[in-house]
């Protein structure tokens, strides 16, 4: 991966840091919730994702705040975001700062 690539996924990282689902106080990339955060030469990028549960009643609020976050993020053109649910999602999927946060360690 060229460094102008890296230094782009470094930033929507930065972005997805700051989206919450509202039911829990950690941000989603800490969750675990993002899978693969892929991005082509025309600066397109691509999201695999997962939620907590396939019945999150935040859904709609979690995915139009991410796709709005990455969107604003300088050079990234189109943003696609993959909705899965396998593997499905576990607590072990979270960092240890989301564990902590969480009163899990």
């Amino acid at each position: 991966m060229n460094s102008n690539i890296q230094d782009l996924q470094d930033e929507i990282v930065v972005m997805l840091r700051t989206v919450y689902d509202p039911e829990i106080p950690v941000n989603i990339f800490d969750l675990g919730l993002i899978y693969d955060v892929d991005i082509d030469e025309g600066n397109n990028v691509t999201i695999e994702m997962t939620l907590t549960s396939p019945n999150c009643p935040a859904v709609d609020f979690i995915l139009a705040d991410v796709q709005m976050k990455v969107e604003s993020v300088e050079d990234v053109n189109e943003v696609t975001i993959d909705l899965v649910f396998d593997p499905p999602w576990d607590r072990s999927m979270m960092s240890e700062e989301a564990m902590l946060e969480l009163g899990l360690l």
